[in-house]
């Protein structure tokens, strides 16, 4: 369960790591040139945790919005960095905002390109929900300058109550929408995810703020009932080699374990 992350920060111990991301951030400046306000790392490279089954977490800040043409060059930078030889160049995971969206969290204001891990992934336009929220608290507390000014100075504070809201708001239509239909859960490494996610958004609940995968697990087999502690171990072990059909038990146990976190007190209120 307490496998020891290999990296936590960067530069890292891993030149294959400390590679991609060169290879990211040369790209990146070269396609926005005067447009890049910043560009960070954020998720567990930041944070901590980080290990042989995370992704790379990062965030360019740009000027203004994105003009197609610049959109149309980062599709081509993309593929091309998925396509070098270099494990961890298809998990790259990161968002493109203007400056001004990044400032605060407004719905009507939320979609951002967006390149998520995986062969076959592309740059997209994404509609962020209060994930936007968490994604500012990361940054503001952990997030690692590439290039740019401190996040801080281009986020407006990110309190642990609006943490709590934004996790609040976020669950019930994601566990509704697995509840309505599982189908999701038999794949492997997503089942894995739910499990974890649940923890971690628990987690956020009790003590406003978000940790890494390994912290929230760990709390949680020690502070919830003693029957999800089996479901969590098995989690953390399939996360790290996931691949194929989730067994049917846990898929069952996952379903249980979403509706245990939606009749928790707070939860969708």
């Amino acid at each position: 369960m307490d496998n020891p992350p290999i990296v936590s920060s960067f530069p890292t111990t891993a030149p294959e790591i400390n590679a991609i991301v060169q290879e990211l951030q040369s790209g990146i400046q070269a396609v926005l040139g005067e447009q890049l306000v910043g560009l960070y790392l954020e998720g567990s490279l930041a944070a901590g945790g980080f290990d042989a089954a995370s992704d790379i977490d990062f965030l360019a800040v740009m000027e203004e919005d994105i003009t197609p043409d610049l959109f149309a060059s980062l599709q081509v930078m993309h593929d091309r960095t998925k396509a070098l030889d270099n494990p961890w160049a298809i998990q790259l995971e990161g968002m493109y905002s203007s400056r001004a969206d990044l400032r605060r969290y407004d719905p009507a204001h939320a979609a951002f390109p967006n390149i998520e891990r995986g062969v076959g992934e592309r740059l997209k336009m994404v509609h962020y929900d209060e994930t936007g929220v968490i994604h500012r608290w990361i940054l503001c507390q952990h997030g690692v300058v590439l290039l740019g000014p401190p996040p801080q100075t281009l986020i407006d504070p990110v309190t642990p109550d609006d943490l709590r809201q934004a996790v609040r708001a976020i669950l019930p239509g994601w566990a509704e929408g697995l509840l309505a239909d599982p189908s999701y859960l038999q794949m492997h490494d997503y089942q894995c995810y739910v499990v974890l996610s649940v923890c971690r958004i628990l987690y956020t609940v009790r003590h406003g703020e978000v940790v890494p995968k390994v912290t929230s697990a760990n709390w949680a087999k020690k502070s919830l009932p003693e029957r999800w502690k089996p479901l969590i171990e098995r989690a953390w072990i399939g996360r790290m080699a996931s691949k194929g059909q989730a067994p049917l038990e846990d898929i069952q146990s996952t379903l249980d374990f979403l509706r245990y976190a939606l009749e928790q007190p707070d939860q969708g209120k």
